[in-house]
């Protein structure tokens, strides 16, 4: 439901606005989506602990990180609504594009709603909001307003998916947790959560960044228009990266559950599983985005398909990072300062990487689309290295293999290979082919043979379960 809705807001935000204000629109989200998440303090995955290791309420629990979570939204809001410039630099912001920091509150409280929710496992209120109602908002509006305000009819559209979603995530939290009862702000106790999720939020912090940075640095070294096709290509990259993010409401409570029994073996074995599937759907989603780039690069607008490179390397890099992602879901309540220090020198060896790829390349005399694509690259061998350093900690620590690879579904990616490449040999009058044909193809070979050869008999049970009949 994610993919869907997500496509007719790249559709239209390509086709109506253009990459230069798809470039101006992607700085200004840049920081609020930072702030946002620096927001939560890393609640979204402390929350389950600090419910489980808490005989209080469980209300109260989420309204204390809801209060914290409301600080640091205001703090951050009111220094971007002082300083704009940061946001739109080169850029003069309308009165609506001011207010964009505003909606940091909203973005904050909705992911410490859900993710309350989750930990009593209703991930449909997570669906619900995330992958229908945030969406489709952004998209209908983004479309509605375009004839009216299509410099920061963007902007605004963003600004209406995040009180939508919002909306969308409070309804099914008060009918799961009522009213706080007795529940007072309690400054120390306050402190004190913040003090225990600081290394979460680090974690959070650095995942984002190590994500998002390829973005910063395009903003420095290139025009709105670059930075507007690379964004362009990060979205249809990032969703098969939500994947993943659709996994943390359930896996975190999974594990906490896990680590308060000492079981070791059951973390370990909900990791491995959860690495292969996240990592086989973001392979094939790869294999189906990067084969026939240029046919995809271009349903969002012909302007676009100089990001086709970037395309690719961004799609592997996601399902590269997937078993580092994974294994992080459990190393940020096992070994927090050590998975930090792992992050935090990945970061810093892929901003490195970055510049001396674009420096290279520009004192070759590539092409700017090639250079643009060098953030791309050194994310993916960045990500890759991490995942690899991940998995082999973790598995030390917890004295069983965690990494979700395996080795048949090479088969699965040589088949989707030769189909995709078929298709793309076709000449340009038959590009239609890719997508229509070729895709739905692409992706049958594909579960086939990882259905085949690659599933083992858990896999297959978890397909095959039915809820159970009342008697």
């Amino acid at each position: 439901m994610r993919l869907v809705a997500r496509i007719p807001f790249l559709f239209i935000a390509g086709r109506l606005y253009g990459p230069d204000t798809l470039g101006t629109f992607a700085r200004a989200v840049l920081f609020v989506e930072v702030a946002a998440l620096l927001a939560t303090f890393g609640l979204k995955r402390g929350l389950a602990l600090a419910i489980s290791d808490s005989d209080r309420p469980h209300v109260d629990i989420v309204w204390d990180c809801l209060v914290v979570a409301a600080l640091a939204s205001f703090l951050a809001s009111g220094f971007l609504l002082l300083v704009p410039d940061l946001m739109y630099h080169g850029s003069a912001p309308t009165g609506l594009e001011r207010l964009l920091p505003c909606i940091i509150v909203f973005t904050a409280w909705s992911d410490i709603t859900l993710a309350a929710l989750a930990y009593r496992r209703n991930v449909k209120a997570t669906v619900t909001a995330r992958a229908v109602i945030e969406p489709w908002t952004i998209s209908i509006a983004a479309g509605v307003l375009y004839p009216i305000a299509p410099h920061d009819g963007l902007v605004i559209a963003y600004m209406l998916s995040m009180i939508a979603a919002l909306v969308a995530s409070l309804v099914p939290f008060w009918r799961s947790y009522g009213a706080p009862v007795g529940w007072r702000l309690h400054p120390g106790r306050t402190l004190a959560l913040i003090r225990r999720n600081a290394p979460l939020a680090g974690a959070d912090a650095l995942e984002w960044g190590t994500r998002n940075v390829d973005r910063s640095i395009l903003f420095v070294m290139f025009e709105p228009r670059i930075v507007g096709i690379y964004w362009m290509a990060q979205q249809v990259a990032s969703i098969p990266g939500k994947l993943k993010t659709s996994f943390d409401p359930i896996l975190g409570p999974v594990i906490t559950t896990s680590l308060a029994r000492g079981d070791m073996g059951a973390i370990a074995a909900q990791v491995r599983q959860v690495g292969f599937w996240i990592l086989a759907a973001q392979t094939g989603l790869a294999l189906m985005g990067s084969i026939p780039g240029e046919a995809v690069m271009g349903t969002v607008g012909p302007q676009f398909v100089s990001g086709t490179a970037a395309l690719a390397f961004l799609l592997f890099a996601e399902a590269a990072a997937s078993t580092g992602a994974v294994c992080e879901s459990a190393l940020v309540y096992i070994a927090r300062l050590q998975n930090m220090a792992i992050s935090i020198g990945m970061l810093l060896f892929q901003v490195a990487l970055s510049f001396g790829l674009i420096f290279a390349m520009q004192s070759v005399g590539w092409p700017v689309a090639f250079q643009a694509a060098g953030p791309a690259v050194a994310l993916f061998v960045s990500v890759t290295i991490t995942s690899i350093i991940k998995s082999t900690y973790l598995s030390r620590l917890l004295k069983a293999p965690v990494a979700g690879w395996r080795w048949a579904m090479a088969w699965a990616v040589l088949a989707t290979c030769v189909v995709g490449g078929a298709f793309t040999a076709l000449p340009k009058r038959f590009e239609w082919a890719e997508l229509a044909i070729g895709e739905p193809l692409m992706a049958a070979v594909y579960l086939y043979v990882l259905y085949r050869w690659a599933f083992r008999d858990e896999d297959r049970a978890l397909i095959r379960r039915k809820p159970a009949v009342a008697g």
